[in-house]
């Protein structure tokens, strides 16, 4: 694994490391339930270093003429 992405995971484990910590604190002392937002972003943090750890990059949005959230190019000649 290249050290950008070495470093890049072990950012994602840092960032849920820490929420997890929060939401075993909340559980153990609080006895609260952690919301399904959080649940949800721990859940897509946990899919992108997935994705940084066995190398898959992620798709480019194709670019449809009618779509206005494309962004069309022209190549110089």
């Amino acid at each position: 694994m290249s050290q950008s992405r070495r470093e890049e995971a072990a950012s994602h484990l840092r960032f849920l490391r820490l929420e997890l910590r929060e939401m075993a604190l909340m559980l153990k002392d609080e006895d609260l339930l952690p919301e399904a937002g959080e649940i949800r972003a721990l859940y897509s943090q946990l899919e992108a270093l997935l994705n940084v750890v066995s190398g898959v990059k992620k798709k480019k949005h194709p670019g449809f003429k009618d779509d206005p959230n494309t962004v069309m190019t022209q190549k110089v000649a």
